[in-house]
């Protein structure tokens, strides 16, 4: 029985032992599958993230190279220097303008071939109602001239692309008669076409100006000109020397106290002198207020101490003052007439140059928008162009 017993122990074990091998060795592979199943996931994982990040990496820099590129291909010809500003409406203060401007080579030889040119710079309130007898005047002359035109900010011209004062407004602020805003606006002028190396004379107008005479004969009258043409007086009666405060000196004495016309011409040496100017400027904004009217005093009595030689005491812009009142008198389509014309041209005497002249006036003012048909008329017999 024992026999008998054992052996029946000993032929379940065999059976026993082979029901229960099957079921460990079925999880230990599925473990092992699982865990190779995890190694690959997280190295799939480890090059996604790698490559995700390359990728952007390579966006990022394919964005910015635009922004890098004009630092790598900066121009360094001299052509970068000389060229005039593409766009007049640039984004400097005023401060910056000034200081830029006043930017002077040390070298008077220009290394190239430099045409000078005469800037024209318009005063404005807004439109330029005469600007069709200006078209006439400049046509066929390109190259010789630059326009700005200062105005209202808020105001907005419509020439259209062909005519030469498209585009030609510069960055302007509020210019108050009388007062140093208007002088701001003169030197934010002059500061503008500084920027451009080639503008040799600088010529201060008005919407209501006109020039007296064909392009070519203002051109050679600047040319050969050995002054610059500014007002620069001593009045010794109420609305001259009477204007001046005692708070000005030392930098200006009462004898050097001088008076002009705001409408002056000047060459590019004395149109720097008046951007840089930080002695006078703060005398007569503070110490120049109506009744003294610091446009009529300011670059006057400024040139006369810093460069008297170069003045030649004269304007060279046309009013008529005698009609009386605080301002000259104003031309309408009933006044442009060929005897009108031939008292504004003829009958003049001068000194130009050290010489006897007859031509003394190249441009005139004032002349009201309904005068421009007849002037259009007109100028061809009168004018020269």
């Amino acid at each position: 029985m024992q026999s008998k017993a054992v052996s029946m122990e000993e032929g379940k074990e065999p059976a026993v032992i082979n029901r229960t091998n099957p079921s460990r060795a079925l999880p230990q592979r599925l473990l092992q599958l699982l865990a190779l199943f995890l190694v690959l996931c997280f190295g799939f994982s480890v090059v996604s993230i790698y490559l995700i990040r390359h990728s952007a990496f390579q966006s990022i820099m394919a964005m910015e190279r635009p922004n890098l590129q004009p630092c790598v291909e900066e121009p360094n010809s001299l052509h970068r220097w000389t060229k005039p500003p593409s766009n007049l409406l640039h984004t400097m203060t005023d401060k910056e303008l000034l200081w830029r401007a006043s930017l002077v080579p040390r070298i008077k030889k220009y290394p190239f071939e430099r045409t000078p040119k005469i800037a024209f710079m318009f005063l404005t309130k807004g439109p330029l109602p005469l600007s069709p007898l200006w078209e006439r005047f400049f046509k066929g002359h390109e190259g010789l001239y630059s326009i700005y035109v200062h105005s209202l900010p808020s105001f907005r011209d419509n020439f259209p692309s062909s005519s030469v004062f498209y585009q030609r407004q510069i960055p302007s602020q509020v210019a108050e008669w009388g007062r140093m805003s208007m002088c701001d606006a003169e030197k934010r002028l002059l500061a503008n076409a500084l920027l451009d190396i080639s503008n040799e004379w600088f010529v201060l107008l008005s919407e209501s100006c006109i020039p007296l005479y064909n392009f070519t004969l203002i051109y050679h009258y600047m040319f050969k000109s050995k002054f610059s043409f500014m007002g620069a007086f001593d009045d010794p009666g109420p609305f001259g020397r009477g204007r001046y405060n005692d708070n000005m000196a030392p930098e200006v004495n009462l004898t050097q106290w001088r008076k002009g016309s705001q409408w002056f011409e000047v060459d590019r040496r004395l149109a720097i002198y008046i951007v840089e100017d930080t002695t006078f400027y703060p005398k007569f904004n503070d110490f120049c207020k109506p009744a003294c009217y610091v446009d009529e005093h300011y670059f006057p009595t400024m040139l006369t101490i810093r460069a008297p030689n170069l003045l030649a005491n004269r304007s060279i812009t046309w009013v008529d003052w005698s009609r009386g009142g605080p301002h000259p008198a104003t031309f309408g389509r009933a006044d442009i007439t060929e005897g009108f014309m031939k008292r504004m041209l003829e009958g003049r005497s001068c000194v130009y140059n050290g010489q006897n002249s007859s031509v003394c006036f190249l441009f005139a003012r004032k002349f009201a928008p309904s005068s421009l048909e007849s002037l259009f008329l007109l100028a061809p017999k009168f004018l020269g162009f």
